[in-house]
């Protein structure tokens, strides 16, 4: 019977296609062709849809997802909602009251990341070999730990955005785009001597001269045009469990992985609050307070 949601969905996604990160475009959509299932299942409308409606399917995910999964999921409903100029159901007193619910159920407290650190980092950089995949995975590493950078933003370096200084040969890496920064003002990212070295033996190795920096490599080692960000965690664990290091941290180590354990040295070293926000581009200080609030457990 929501035959009419689909159409508007798909729309919408077609509409706000550059405006939004790919990631927040595939959440909007996942979430929302779930949200329809469920109102097909129950016979009820699923754009516009009724606070009751949102009210019972958020009982009916408390079930089995976790209230941060609830969260993006009714985010999602209400994305729907206002891209269309609809009035947004999870406004109601009814919503945010079942939300509260959950929370306090469920708690909000979302797994962090374990941290990779300087020492876990000079053992998976020391795990990896000379082939064409242990150069890229080092480079990919060190950059990562260097700059704070999410895996979005790994992905979308290009060659263009490398600048060498003509005087010494030193490397300069500019990131054009952020999720705090959707407009493209740009930020120079500060790159050791180390970091330096292992992007330039990328470079070199690959014979890349253009488009994508880090790119994926298939079995038989032919290098393709650019690199999922899905890979970025795949890559950490793979070289962390090279490294040797327990199982059970093993578990926890993800894509944000690096930019976390980079943020908790940074303050152990002493370096204030409002660096390390503007080192890791931090919009919100109780964000960054997560990253680093295990530290000293580090």
């Amino acid at each position: 019977m929501n035959h009419t949601a689909k159409e508007i969905l798909i729309k919408t996604v077609e509409k706000i296609e550059g405006a939004y990160s790919p990631s927040t475009i595939r959440a909007y959509r996942s979430n929302f062709e779930c949200f329809i299932k469920y109102c097909d299942e129950n016979n009820v409308t699923a754009l516009p849809a009724k606070p009751e409606t949102v009210a019972t399917y958020i009982k009916k995910l408390s079930g089995h997802l976790k209230s941060s999964s609830i969260k993006i999921a009714v985010a999602s409903i209400a994305a729907m909602h206002n891209l269309n100029s609809i009035i947004d159901p999870t406004q109601h007193p009814n919503v945010k009251i079942e939300m509260r619910r959950i929370y306090r159920t469920l708690g909000r407290y979302a797994k962090q990341a374990y941290g990779i650190n300087r020492d876990l980092l000079n053992k998976m950089v020391a795990a990896t070999d000379n082939s064409l995949r242990g150069i890229r995975d080092r480079a990919i590493l060190l950059i990562a730990y260097d700059s704070l950078c999410r895996r979005s933003e790994l992905v979308s370096l290009e060659f263009k955005d490398l600048v060498v200084n003509s005087n010494d040969g030193s490397l300069k890496l500019k990131l054009r785009k952020s999720k705090t920064d959707p407009h493209g003002i740009g930020k120079n990212l500060y790159l050791s001597d180390e970091a330096q070295k292992s992007i330039k033996e990328w470079i070199v190795k690959s014979k890349i001269s253009s488009g994508k920096i880090f790119r994926a490599i298939t079995v038989s080692g032919k290098i393709k045009e650019k690199l999922s960000s899905s890979h970025i965690g795949r890559i950490f664990k793979k070289r962390a469990y090279e490294s040797r290091i327990d199982p059970e941290i093993l578990k926890d180590i993800s894509s944000h992985s690096a930019r976390v354990g980079a943020a908790q040295d940074l303050m152990l070293s002493g370096v204030s609050l409002p660096i390390i926000m503007n080192r890791g581009r931090w919009s919100k200080t109780d964000t960054v307070m997560r990253y680093i609030e295990n530290s000293w457990k580090a």
